[in-house]
């Protein structure tokens, strides 16, 4: 028999780390250790649980030909010796030895270990909040948590739920409580949803969709405590603004990396979890860790960051396996790309945000560019919202938000990829994407916006966010909102505000003497297409360059007051 490996945690990294290991070491042994019930799940598919499009909890557990991935799976499949309801419950650096506990029975024996993997996890956030712990208030994290979240769904009477914290598992639970037909709250400390993610003017829209679909959204709003209902089950949740009747609450306000055996061992801690180099291994060289519990590099920074995911995790195993088995593999860290799906409505992000970015000290660019995901003449196209930033100067590529009802995914990815090697908008302007009608514009989303960045890097063009143009306006500012949409889409759509003046846009040239030569002038249209055009039409006209700008994302992008006509 070759080396033994005890692998801690049998969920994501833990059976991937292990399954690697035997595939490319065939002689060693491997000890795959779980505290819980069930190994190798995909924890990440329980919203959909819930909702009912995983029809059984069983489907996240089977392989894709139905064969459950269980003792036995790891053990006839893996050659790994699986053993659930057992415990970690100490580790002994010196001897090489995990104590562990048998939860069933309570025995408890030393394990040795030549190699060690700590793949630990994290648990929910449960702040201690009076009444945090009443009958009906519940986290989602496990596949028994999701089993008493659909039980309690199906048995609710009064079918009034609030979720607290509007991060990824908070929205992705809304659609099941909808459907079960609850009035639906959400709590969120900060001012917009999804805070972790986005920017705030890309989570307005998403915003206005939740409400349209009938989702009450408490923002700038905490919970203060739990109200019972005289028997121990909640009944209320007291905010500091409201007081919301609930007989079930979701709490999704995230999740700390389970950090303690490594700890008491005395492994090096970082600030968001077990410190590991490039190998993912830890502070000592025979053991290796993955997955939720460690802390993980921002690529865009080169910072120390958090990064729970279940793609993540997976990949750490893939490493750690490669590792164990006297490779030589590294792990290069996190864009931070994340993608959701809201009621129909796709969210995806990678990079940092705006407020990350001038927060950390970037001097940045970005454009907000709406528009459809596939040419406008195909049917079933989608409109996507689209905010790029990079760094003013080099160009560097930062980070990307994208929603909408259209496609993402490959979108943020394409992102994603260029972010991994520190990319521009030049690269991304260049990149030979592919393209049919079918499937996207002959200039992609992403290129558009690349183009965007670089007209004004390069002072083509000058452009104020919704945000920018607001607080002009609020300021009672002197200047001219030059509205070049047609009169019929005005009728449909038109902004409030005594500044506005309509040009259609073919009438530009021809009615420029109309516009004063010594005022501002913010060029506006549907998507900011014709607005640029438009600003680059009266530069034409000799109008000074400097007084002459657009609104980003143009009216679609406009989160303020709009008149609605027929």
């Amino acid at each position: 028999m070759g080396k033994r490996i005890v692998v801690i945690g049998g969920v994501a990294c833990g059976p991937k780390s292990a399954a690697r290991a035997k595939r490319l070491d065939p002689g060693c042994e491997i000890i795959l250790l779980e505290k819980g019930g069930e190994i190798s799940y995909g924890a990440c598919g329980l919203p959909f649980y819930l909702e009912g499009e995983v029809k059984e909890i069983k489907e996240l557990i089977n392989t894709p030909v139905g064969v459950p991935r269980d003792v036995n799976f790891f053990r006839a499949v893996k050659g790994v010796e699986a053993r659930v309801n057992t415990e970690a419950v100490e580790i002994d650096r010196n001897r090489k030895v995990v104590k562990i506990r048998d939860l069933v029975e309570g025995k408890e024996e030393d394990l040795p270990y030549d190699n060690l993997v700590i793949a630990t996890g994290s648990r929910p956030v449960r702040p201690p909040l009076p009444g945090i712990d009443l009958d009906g208030i519940h986290c989602l994290k496990t596949l028994g948590d999701g089993q008493a979240i659909k039980k309690a769904i199906e048995g609710s009477k009064r079918k009034k739920a609030v979720i607290v914290g509007a991060g990824l598992i908070g929205l992705e639970c809304v659609e099941s409580l909808l459907k079960a037909g609850f009035e639906t709250h959400v709590i969120e400390k900060l001012p917009f949803v999804l805070p972790a993610l986005l920017d705030e003017e890309m989570a307005i829209p998403l915003m206005k969709h939740l409400q349209a679909k009938g989702v009450f959204l408490h923002c700038n709003d905490g919970v203060a405590r739990f109200e019972d209902d005289g028997q121990g089950r909640v009944s209320r949740v007291v905010t500091e603004k409201n007081a919301i009747e609930a007989d079930l609450v979701i709490l999704a306000i995230g999740f700390r990396p389970n950090i303690e055996l490594a700890q008491k061992a005395g492994l090096e801690i970082g600030k968001y979890g077990i410190k590991v180099d490039s190998h993912l291994r830890t502070s000592d060289p025979s053991i290796y860790a993955g997955g939720d519990c460690i802390e993980s590099r921002n690529i865009v920074t080169g910072m120390p960051c958090y990064a729970p995911m279940g793609s993540t995790a997976n990949k750490h195993g893939r490493i750690i396996g490669n590792n164990l088995s006297g490779w030589n593999s590294t792990f290069s860290g996190v864009c931070g790309t994340g993608v959701c799906r809201i009621l129909g409505f796709n969210v995806a992000r990678t990079g940092l945000t705006e407020r990350d970015a001038v927060n950390l000290g970037y001097n940045v660019l970005t454009t907000l560019s709406p528009g459809p995901d596939r040419p406008h003449y195909m049917k079933g196209c989608g409109l996507i919202h689209l905010k790029l930033i990079a760094e003013a100067y080099s160009g560097r590529l930062l980070g990307v938000q994208i929603l909408g009802h259209g496609e993402v995914l490959s979108r943020v990815d394409t992102i994603a990829a260029l972010l991994a090697k520190a990319g521009t908008i030049d690269d991304l302007s260049e990149i030979d994407m592919a393209y049919a009608p079918p499937f996207s514009p002959a200039m992609d989303n992403v290129i558009v916006a690349a183009n965007i960045i670089q007209n004004k890097r390069d002072s083509v063009a000058r452009a104020y966010s919704p945000a920018e143009v607001k607080a002009k306006l609020d300021a009672g500012e002197d200047f001219i909102l030059l509205d070049v949409r047609t009169p019929k889409e005005l009728e449909v759509l038109s902004l409030p505000y005594d500044n506005v003046v309509h040009i259609p846009l073919g009438k530009v040239r021809e009615r420029a003497g109309e516009l004063p030569m010594d005022k501002e002038i913010v060029c506006l249209c549907k998507l900011s297409l014709r607005g640029y055009e438009a600003a680059r039409m009266l530069i034409g006209q000799g109008f000074e360059e400097d007084n002459i700008k657009f609104l980003d994302g143009g009216i679609v992008a406009w989160p303020y007051e709009k008149i609605v006509g027929s």
